[in-house]
Formats: structure tokens, C-alpha cells, sequence
């Protein structure tokens, strides 16, 4: 069984993005890592190449400016790092997500369970998506809970849209779970880094016509954030133990909108249900011993 990994990057400086333990959480598991290093305004080459680990191969990936809609150029270059992989489990991890050491071995459990079942397309990872602070979690409905990482690469899965999911033809991918979890770092950073974030990401969506929305930007005390009673992975303990900045998210009476309302009635209704109605999946479910 051979595993591949991959991912895409652009100004991973700028953007906050902590490409550097994202992709060594995963170097113990796969037999190459496929990386596409987009033009940068800092260090970004420079940060993977410091990595110094010979199963990387990065590639240069152009990314063109032009196309600002629906972060479509997202799964593009997803696309370009996908093709070049050459293992029987594609392990893509994008640029602010980590893959916790204890989960290691459940993940390549899974790989070697499934590797000769055909209709096994990919494995299902769990979310924890840090909000404000590597101490607070954000568990509302408007944050997905389970996303697809690794993909059969005789699948022909592919990237669609902002690369948040996969597709085979027009179908979704059959998957199983993979026992796993997926430390999503995106909403965690210095307050003025993330404005500068979101200012650039959101680009890739609507250009720059918005940019001075984030020129303020804070973070949000908002319904469904709970405090982090876990481990991070030990590759961004540093990261962890030298936030310098605080965030409070008691939400307050006077605080709450017409989401916070929403989410707080989905959750009732989930708990009286037993499931979560209408939830977005990228993916089919199918049932193995």
C-alpha cells in the first residue's frame, strides 16, 4: 500500500496559514507528500523547503488573479496536486488543517482495511474547528462536522468548488470513517492577522470590491463555541502555548442575531430527533463490519 499526501499554498505568511506543522503531522503516514506552491508575496517556498524532508515534492502552481468567483480556483489547484500523486490513498490536508499523532495509526488501519474494497471511495474525518482562541471549539450547525481528506486515487475523485469537497462525475464519494479527526486552525490567529486573512482569501470569492469589511475585523462571541478540553498535536504545541492574544466567548442577550436563534433551535430539534435535518454532506455514507 502506498499513501500520498497533499496540498496547496499561497502566501502562507501572510495569510496566517501554519503550513509547516500541517504538513509534518502527515509525513509519518505517507510515502510522499505532493505540495503546490503558488506565487507568493513572502517566505512560503522557503517555509515548505525548511521542512527538509525528502518524501516532499513541490511543484510550482500558478495561480490566476482573475478568477474571483466562488473560490473555484481553490479546487483547481487541488486538481493539479491531486494528478501528480502516485499512491493508492490520496491524504489531502489543506493548509490550516492538522492531523493529530494519536490518530495516526486508526487512519492507516483504515487504509489497509479498505484497500481492496473497491467500494470504499474515501474516508470520513471528523472537524474541530478552533474559533478565536486554540481554546475554544465552534460547534453550531453552520460548521460542518464531518469532511472527506483521504480519496481512493482510482477513484477519480475530484476537487469541485472552494475544495471543501469531492465529487466522481457528478456524484458524491462513497465513504466510510476513518476513526479519525481533522484540527482545523483557519479561525485561530492574531485578530489583525485574521482580518488580513480574510481580506485575502475572500478575493478568491468576490475580487476585491470587499475588502474593507474585514478593516475592523474581531471575533464574534457566537452561540455553539465551547471550550477545548483536549490535546493539540504536538507539531503546533508551540504555536498553542505562545497565543498572545485573548477572546471571550460568553455570548451575551444582547449579542445574539437571527443565526445564534437558528442554531440554538437546530439543536433542540437534533436532540428531540436524533439526527440533524437538512445538514450539508459532501459525501454518501455506506455501512462496513
Amino acid at each position: 500500500m502506498r499513501i500520498s499526501g497533499c496540498t496547496i499554498v499561497r502566501n502562507a505568511g501572510l495569510m496566517g496559514y501554519p503550513i509547516v506543522p500541517s504538513i509534518r503531522s502527515l509525513l509519518p503516514l505517507v510515502d510522499e507528500y505532493v505540495v503546490g506552491v503558488g506565487q507568493s508575496d513572502d517566505d512560503t517556498r522557503e517555509l515548505v523547503q525548511s521542512i527538509g524532508d525528502p518524501k516532499i515534492r513541490m511543484f510550482d502552481a500558478f495561480w490566476d488573479t482573475s478568477k474571483t468567483i466562488r473560490g473555484v480556483i481553490l479546487s483547481e489547484k487541488t486538481n493539479e496536486a491531486l494528478s501528480r500523486c502516485e499512491g493508492d490513498w490520496c491524504f489531502y490536508l489543506q493548509a490550516d488543517e492538522v492531523v493529530h499523532e494519536q490518530d495516526l495509526p486508526a487512519i492507516r488501519t483504515s487504509m489497509e482495511t479498505y484497500l481492496d474494497d473497491s467500494d470504499v471511495e474515501g474516508l470520513l474525518f471528523r472537524f474541530l474547528h478552533f474559533y478565536g482562541s486554540f481554546g475554544i471549539v465552534a460547534t453550531a450547525r453552520n460548521w460542518y462536522r464531518n469532511e472527506v481528506r483521504v480519496i481512493r486515487r482510482s477513484s477519480g475523485a475530484r476537487s469541485v468548488g472552494d475544495a471543501q469537497g469531492f465529487r466522481i462525475g457528478e456524484r458524491k464519494p462513497r465513504v466510510v470513517s476513518s476513526g479519525a479527526s481533522v484540527f482545523h486552525y483557519g479561525w485561530v490567529k492574531p485578530p489583525g492577522l485574521m482580518a488580513q486573512k480574510m481580506k485575502l482569501a475572500n478575493r478568491w470569492w468576490h475580487g476585491s470590491a470587499h475588502d474593507s469589511d474585514f478593516d475592523h475585523f474581531q471575533y464574534r462571541a457566537a452561540y455553539g463555541l465551547k471550550r477545548f478540553t483536549g490535546s493539540h498535536p504536538a507539531v503546533m504545541r508551540d504555536l498553542v502555548d505562545h497565543q498572545d492574544w485573548t477572546f471571550e466567548p460568553r455570548l451575551t442577550l444582547s449579542q445574539w442575531d437571527l443565526r445564534d436563534v437558528r442554531n440554538l433551535l437546530s439543536d433542540a430539534v437534533e436532540r428531540v430527533m436524533g439526527y440533524r435535518i437538512g445538514e450539508h454532506k459532501n459525501y454518501m455514507t455506506i455501512k462496513r463490519p
